[in-house]
């Protein structure tokens, strides 16, 4: 559920001009591609969708608490752990298991 939460999220603490940009996956592969090779790593992913995590936390401790999540809700987690559960998705999106994400595997559900 928090992985969820966490993406969605992304989209409303994102600066307008960066969501102006986004039309389609190969936008959000642009935006998350941080060494600009046409594909997303691991740590690109991650990074990428921390952001939200970050802006969050409102104490910058590293730990999201049920206040500091949208609604007030939610289970406690870390940074590391909210990193963990990324890795675990990235894995399941990385179809090809070449350890990037394309614009068609980033666009896929995982498994």
């Amino acid at each position: 559920m928090i992985e969820r939460c966490m993406v969605w999220t992304v989209a409303a603490l994102l600066p307008l001009s960066a969501l102006a940009q986004v039309h389609n996956t190969n936008d959000y592969l642009r935006l998350m591609d941080a060494n600009h090779d046409g594909k997303v790593q691991l740590s690109e992913y991650q990074d990428w969708l921390c952001f939200a995590f970050d802006r969050m936390d409102r104490n910058h401790d590293g730990v999201l608490t049920p206040d500091e999540q949208p609604g007030g809700r939610g289970k406690t987690i870390t940074r590391e752990a909210y990193r963990a559960q990324l890795a675990d998705q990235f894995r399941k999106l990385d179809r090809n298991h070449d350890g990037t994400l394309d614009a068609k595997e980033l666009a896929s559900p995982p498994r």
